[in-house]
């Protein structure tokens, strides 16, 4: 592919795995739980590129970069995207954010502002509230061998040591059990705009996804037919056109309504 570079970037005692699609206004990608770039992004990056810098990293232990002695949690996954940037070179970018990307997301919004532009929020939630019960049930009962084929396979294709895959699991299942979340004040102080897409049977339910466009300035909802969690990557058809319009708009003066 054109204007296409790949490396690792020394950030926070990781060597993170990065991928550089296009050139044009820096737009991170965060991946979901479990995942990798491919496994989200592969359908959504050729639809962005051509207009945009599309950066894609994989998070501390997952795919290409490999794991080090440290939990996962959203803060450190924050600062490490940040880092990212400041290692590149880019002082500002949009965020793209899939399901935990999506956490991952708002919490560099909310700890490093200055560092975000717009928000993309692809199957998020920022509290307990927005899934049903059974869902946070699930974690407490989950094995290695519970995990969606397709990721596990991703998994052990890209890692450097696939040997640790139940190490990478049980770290994953322990972010979500130790998931509190933010307050409704929280949210709502978040001055990057956002793009809220969720699917008409994801995880997310609707209401909480209506709830979070409508606390944080500025942002809009989108939900899509016919679309669950797991499917969620493959609409990039339908979620690109709808992610550019929102990420190519003016952006909003801090006052105004």
């Amino acid at each position: 592919m054109a204007d296409f570079k790949s490396g690792y970037a020394p950030v926070d005692g990781l060597e993170i795995y990065y991928e550089i699609h296009g050139k044009g206004e820096p737009l991170v990608l965060l991946h979901g739980g479990g995942d990798t770039i491919e496994t989200d992004f592969a359908e959504l990056i050729p639809f962005l590129a051509p207009k945009r810098k599309v950066i894609a990293f994989e998070r501390q232990g997952y795919g290409r970069t490999a794991d080090i002695d440290r939990p996962f949690s959203f803060e450190q996954a924050a600062q490490d995207t940040v880092g990212l940037l400041r290692h590149l070179g880019i002082p500002k970018a949009d965020l793209l954010g899939f399901s935990n990307g999506g956490q991952v997301a708002l919490q560099a919004a909310l700890r490093h502002p200055e560092a975000v532009r717009r928000l993309v929020l692809q199957s998020t939630f920022f509290n307990r509230g927005a899934c049903d019960p059974a869902f946070w049930e699930g974690f407490k009962h989950a094995k290695p061998d519970d995990m969606p084929a397709e990721l596990k396979r991703a998994y052990l294709k890209k890692a450097p040591d696939p040997a640790r895959f139940p190490v990478f699991f049980y770290k994953c299942v322990k972010l979500m059990l130790d998931f509190k979340g933010w307050t409704e004040e929280e949210i709502a102080s978040i001055q990057a705009p956002a793009l809220v897409l969720i699917g008409d049977r994801d995880i997310v339910k609707p209401e909480h996804a209506l709830g979070m466009s409508r606390l944080i300035a500025h942002s809009r909802l989108a939900v899509l037919p016919d679309t669950d969690h797991m499917s969620m990557p493959r609409r990039a058809g339908w979620a690109a056109p709808m992610v550019e319009a929102f990420l190519g708009a003016p952006v909003p003066q801090a006052n105004s309504k």
